[in-house]
């Protein structure tokens, strides 16, 4: 947000300087980003003078130039090159001589010099208003009128430079009370009057009011929780015309286009008090009578900017006395009922509307002004009578209007300020220093805290109504730091902490766990947004109310966002990438479903290049030896299952006790492409909640090395092609045999020399006996029980 610091001097007088006062304001906690200068004539009028023409003819070598003397009243004839249609000879004009500066809108500049243009001297500029950046008209140079303007004279003189120094302010959205130059400097006066700095304020109040006769004009509010309180004015013998030069640089000053004088007003009362107000012209309002309530779905409505749009019927609305709106309220106004030059009677609204239904108005038609900017948050539903007398009192002077009749308002509840219990014990303990207590209570009659009562220990406190934010004892705590200010708070040397042990059932002791071990393999974590587009709306979660079209969905899947950080690192030449995220995907089905997962995405190499080692990709089985170290700390019997899920083009389930844990596999083609990615790349997801819940307590137990050496074993075996290692490791596993340690598989041929649907295994087998050596009748035992459970499950043939 901008503030002009000549605007903020309208409502506070100081004698600090610029950067001094960005300072102040920056400890209250209004960040100032920027400072930057502001004038009404860019760059000012050094060096233009005003000139006389004195002969002007057709340039020799260009059809387009006229060559012309110049007058400047120097002594010196100026012979100056002009491209502009409308130069002759007699006319006054204003000249840019050798060395002026001639400003661009956005800052840059060049400087007039003496040169030949095509062939013939120039010795300055006969200018144009835009080049002056007195206006945006390049229709032909300026023509001056002579008895106004003598030969000679600084053309400086004939105009008001007015400077100014512009803040640019960071505000978070709770900041309500300071999105105007009223409530800035209301905070900065409390900051500056609390450390002894001069400050004089002056608060603002309701304008007295003179009306004349009455008006027939009616305003009925179908829903005061939709619009709580509304105020309306009738104007009448309003002149429309350009607004007084002190006003059009206000708003100019803070990157605001002046309109007319009406429509400036209510711009100014808005950034000057932070209250929107909306003009109507007065005479467009069928019934003479203003509704405030909402329209049929599928109304057809003209905005300002000419667009029309379809009302889902939610929208507040001005509407006129036959129904036909006029404006959405708090949002944008209606192409047909504002205030144009014709316009003589106005009438004017100020009003206090529902914040949610106003940016529910607002997101849906894509519009986003200063009026919804603030509306959304919440104005001061007590300011509004106040800002509209200053507005009528402003009309009244620059338009010569006159206001009809009283005010018509609604007001049915009256909104006060929340009522909260200071501690000055809770105090000291959140600041860790006490404060006087007579420094409490001037802090917070500074900032328009009313002290309702003193009591033991504390303070009875109203919050006013501008301060939307302050409902609770903290916030009054962080009111009262922010004046007092951070800085005199010391930081202590010594900070104590309890640290809370997790156990078992705790989730996040399993989360912390799982992305210490993969951050220790050289994984990085990523965050992204919940919030995302989709293709497919199958069971996607829709907003009611989307920020953007980008933005309308709650995410079905981590993969997505995984995919747009790999191709982000991709295009940066960072190939190599082995990421992980936690975090919540939704679905919609029968009800509402919200899990969270773990998400991995490894593609590149697996490695670091070196001159050592050939290039080694990720793969299936590199993402697979990951995910089954981290269902290892689980405790479970697991197998795998495979998966039919479009997201890849391979891909298994890994199962426990009837629940999947996770899946992983081979990003599909189609995945890739939507991405822009060329490379494979490989993708797991696990279940934290399914896994926490199947989860079984660690029962490591320390025992000696053995003293007697494991024996190993080797099966090699022709199978079926149907036959998986899995189902071979399942059958191993079931043998009785307290000897049996390792299983292990350690090749795979298929080829020539087998028998059609043929491969071959290769499995290995560790055998020990804690207590003796094994015998090989012992070992025999056991080779022999796996080779006739093989035989008789998978019909397996071994091989010599």
């Amino acid at each position: 947000m901008k503030i002009s610091n000549n605007w903020l001097k309208d409502f506070i007088s100081t004698d600090l300087k610029t950067e001094k006062i960005g300072e102040y304001l920056t400890d209250i906690g209004l960040e100032v980003e920027g400072i930057e200068k502001f004038e009404n004539i860019r760059g000012g009028l050094e060096g233009v003078v005003v000139g006389k023409v004195l002969t002007c003819e057709k340039h020799p070598n260009a059809d387009k130039l006229k060559k012309t003397t110049v007058d400047v009243g120097s002594g010196t004839i100026l012979e100056i090159v002009c491209g502009a249609p409308n130069v002759e000879a007699g006319q006054t004009v204003p000249v840019a001589t050798v060395g002026t500066k001639i400003y661009a809108k956005d800052g840059s500049f060049f400087e007039i010099k003496e040169a030949k243009i095509r062939g013939e001297k120039s010795q300055g500029m006969i200018c144009a208003e835009d080049e002056l950046g007195l206006s945006d008209d390049h229709g032909g140079i300026m023509i001056l009128d002579e008895e106004k303007y003598k030969i000679g004279t600084d053309f400086s003189e004939y105009f008001d430079i007015v400077s100014d120094d512009v803040y640019e302010i960071g505000l978070t959205p709770n900041r309500t009370d300071a999105m105007s130059h009223y409530g800035v400097a209301r905070d900065l006066h409390a900051f500056l009057s609390s450390n002894g700095l001069k400050s004089d304020f002056e608060k603002a109040v309701s304008q007295p009011l003179k009306t004349e006769g009455n008006t027939d004009f009616q305003l009925e509010v179908e829903d005061s929780e939709l619009c709580p309180r509304y105020i309306g004015a009738v104007i009448e013998n309003v002149t429309v015309e350009d607004s007084p030069e002190w006003l059009q640089n206000r708003l100019q000053a803070i990157g605001l286009s002046p309109i007319n004088n009406v429509v400036d007003i209510t711009n100014y009362i808005l950034h000057g008090f932070g209250q929107p107000l909306h003009a109507f012209d007065a005479d467009k309002i069928a019934g003479r009578k203003v509704k405030v309530g909402l329209s049929a779905p599928g109304t057809k409505f003209k905005t300002l900017d000419g667009a029309e749009r379809t009302l889902n019927g939610s929208e507040i609305m001005i509407k006129d006395g036959d129904d036909n709106p006029m404006c959405i309220a708090g949002v944008f106004g209606g192409e047909n009922s504002g205030v144009s030059a014709e316009t003589t009677t106005v009438f004017l609204e100020s009003a206090y509307f529902n914040p949610v239904s106003v940016r529910k108005g607002a997101k849906f038609h894509g519009l986003n002004t200063d009026a919804s900017f603030r509306f959304e948050r919440g104005v001061d539903p007590n300011n509004t009578r106040t800002a509209i007398t200053y507005a009528i009192r402003m009309i009244e002077d620059i338009t010569g209007g006159q206001m009809v009749g009283s005010l018509l308002e609604h007001y049915p509840n009256k909104i006060d300020g929340h009522y909260v219990v200071l501690r000055y014990s809770m105090l000291d303990q959140i600041l860790g220093i006490k404060i006087h207590r007579e420094k409490v209570k001037e802090i917070l009659r500074s900032l328009d805290i009313q002290i309702l009562n003193e009591i033991p220990n504390g303070l009875e406190l109203s919050v006013p109504t501008f301060k939307a934010d302050v409902t609770r004892e903290i916030d009054i705590i962080e009111e009262i730091l922010r004046i007092y200010g951070y800085n005199k708070v010391d930081a202590p040397q010594k900070i104590s902490f309890t640290p809370v042990k997790l156990n078992l059932d705790d989730q996040d002791e399993l989360e912390n766990l799982w992305a210490r071990t993969l951050q220790a393999n050289g994984f990085n974590e990523v965050m992204n947004n919940s919030l995302t587009s989709v293709k497919d709306e199958t069971d996607a979660v829709k907003l009611l109310n989307p920020l953007s079209g980008d933005l309308a969905f709650m995410r079905k899947s981590l993969m997505e966002g995984l995919l747009e950080n790999a191709i982000y690192n991709i295009n940066r030449k960072t190939a190599d990438i082995k990421f992980f995220e936690l975090g919540k995907i939704y679905h919609k089905k029968d009800k509402y479903e919200e899990r969270k997962q773990l998400a991995i995405l490894v593609t590149g190499r697996d490695k670091a290049e070196n001159w050592f080692q050939p290039k080694s990709a990720t793969d299936f089985y590199y993402l697979k030896g990951y995910v089954q170290l981290l269902l290892s700390r689980l405790n479970l019997e697991i197998e795998e299952k495979p998966s039919a899920d479009e997201r890849f083009s391979d891909a298994v389930e890994m199962v426990a006790e009837g629940k999947t844990l996770a899946r992983l596999g081979k990003v599909s083609a189609q995945m890739l492409k939507d991405f822009d990615i060329d490379q494979e790349c490989f993708y797991a997801e696990i279940e934290l909640e399914a896994a926490q819940q199947l989860r079984k307590k660690d029962n490591f137990k320390f025992v000696d090395i053995p003293k007697f050496n494991k024996i190993r074993r080797d099966l090699a075996m022709l199978l079926d092609k149907s036959v998986s290692y899995s189902d071979l490791y399942k059958v191993a596993r079931k043998n009785p045999s307290k000897y049996l340690k390792n299983i292990n598989l350690f090749d795979v041929y298929e080829g020539k020399n087998l028998p059609e649907g043929k491969k071959s295994y290769a499995m290995s087998f560790e055998l020990l006996n804690e207590e003796k050596t094994l015998e090989e009748k012992e070992i025999s035992e056991v080779m022999n029980s796996l080779i006739k459970s093989f035989t008789k499950e998978f019909n397996a043939e071994l091989r010599g």
